[in-house]
């Protein structure tokens, strides 16, 4: 077996099970504090909701101990298994320019994972929300949005694969570092139009009505020197009584959207509590910081494509006879996650980090307790597991855990 054979399997093996020791551990801590509320929230959450919380939380660990396992599976089956070799030897039948061979391979992958996928979610839509009272999907909606993802995924997908391709085969040698430039304009430009053209397809987005509410979230962003677009209210209750807000957009086109179901929970101090919190974020310089993290990670990705297509023993170690742009492409997007896994828990420590600094910008900004109450309710109304394992926590979250977090806005009063 190939050296690069080898190390490939060995590092997929070991991110699997760190999972899974991972899953193991929140499952069983889950478990083991279950039968009482934590005191810090005995008096807002009852026994029967924070029960309900744990229950959803080791379901979804299950049920994503179960994708993990098909997922890994499917690796080694188009990998070492010979299902892109024997895909490829189809395309290359047809004696195609290597660009649209490219966009034919990559098309026929997408669509075969596709369909592997579609079971797991229906499950985790119309069984395992169903169960904890979440979903208010129907199938006709589910499959609707499944439609119109699709055709969007090939309007915006296959020119981007195409020039990204073309660039690959008559660009030079420095062909990674101008993808790298198209990649990140392309991102932007998503950025943009997201909220105006893309976010419409699949909710109803209506204006804040005139009234207390509005006037204190905009007295709220002139304190914070934030300029929006739009205050938009989204109809996320067609889907899931999982309530968010979040801001989207760049430049000029920035908006704040609330979940309907999120304004529906809240009192008027704590939904300005709630967007103080994401106002930290833009004030802190976080969304900037992040860009530009994911702008460098995403140029050493290509440079270390660039040069890995390059190399016999990349194609031969995963799989693959002959060599390609295209199989370079698809070969690095599945290979490279398990030699970045172990790199997670870094990531989730700035976010935690990013988090706190928000939190602390809210309690100047607004009411801290106004804010404690959001958080509960959303704990509460989201089934979030207010006691999660400490080791999975540190792992995974881009939040700080619950009581950690209360602790945190108390002391910033």
């Amino acid at each position: 077996m190939p050296l690069f054979s080898t190390l490939f399997i060995i590092m997929v093996l070991l991110s699997v099970m760190t999972h899974f020791w991972l899953a193991l551990r929140q499952i069983k801590y889950v478990q083991q504090h279950r039968d009482k509320t934590p005191e810090a929230f005995a008096e807002k959450i009852s026994l029967e909701e924070h029960q309900k919380a744990a229950d959803y939380t080791i379901a979804k660990e299950k049920l994503g101990t179960l994708e993990l396992f098909i997922g890994t599976t499917l690796i080694f089956i188009w990998t070492l298994g010979g299902g892109l070799e024997y895909l490829d030897q189809i395309v290359r039948s047809y004696h195609l320019d290597p660009i649209y061979a490219g966009v034919i391979f990559i098309l026929l992958m997408g669509f075969i994972s596709s369909l592997i996928d579609i079971p797991m979610s229906l499950y985790n839509t119309f069984v395992l929300e169903e169960k904890f009272n979440f979903n208010h999907t129907t199938l006709k909606v589910w499959c609707i949005d499944l439609i119109k993802q699709s055709v969007l995924g090939l309007v915006i997908g296959v020119p981007l694969i195409m020039v990204i391709l073309w660039l690959m085969e008559s660009a030079g040698e420095f062909w990674w570092l101008y993808a790298w430039g198209v990649w990140m304009s392309f991102s932007f430009l998503m950025m943009w139009a997201y909220p105006a053209f893309i976010a419409p397809l699949f909710n109803k987005f209506t204006e804040l009505e005139a009234g207390d509410l509005k006037q204190r979230i905009e007295k709220l962003m002139t304190r914070c020197g934030f300029i929006s677009k739009g205050i938009l209210i989204m109809d996320g209750s067609k889907r899931s009584s999982h309530g968010n807000a979040y801001f989207t957009g760049l430049g000029n086109n920035k908006q704040i959207v609330f979940f309907d179901n999120l304004l529906d929970s809240l009192e008027d101090e704590e939904v300005e509590a709630v967007l103080a919190h994401e106002l930290g974020h833009f004030k802190k310089k976080h969304i900037v910081k992040r860009l530009i993290t994911i702008s460098i990670m995403t140029l050493v990705s290509f440079a270390v494509l660039g040069w890995l297509m390059q190399q016999d023993w990349f194609y031969q170690g995963l799989g693959m006879t002959t060599p390609s742009i295209y199989a370079a492409l698809v070969l690095f997007s599945i290979a490279s996650p398990a030699f970045t896994f172990f790199l997670s828990p870094m990531s989730a420590m700035i976010s935690r980090k990013h988090e706190f600094e928000a939190d602390d910008y809210a309690a100047q900004q607004a009411d801290a307790n106004k804010l404690i109450e959001a958080l509960v309710k959303l704990y509460k109304e989201n089934a979030s597991t207010l006691t999660p394992d400490p080791w999975h926590s540190a792992y995974y979250d881009s939040h700080p855990p619950a009581s950690i977090r209360i602790a945190h806005l108390n002391k910033a009063q």
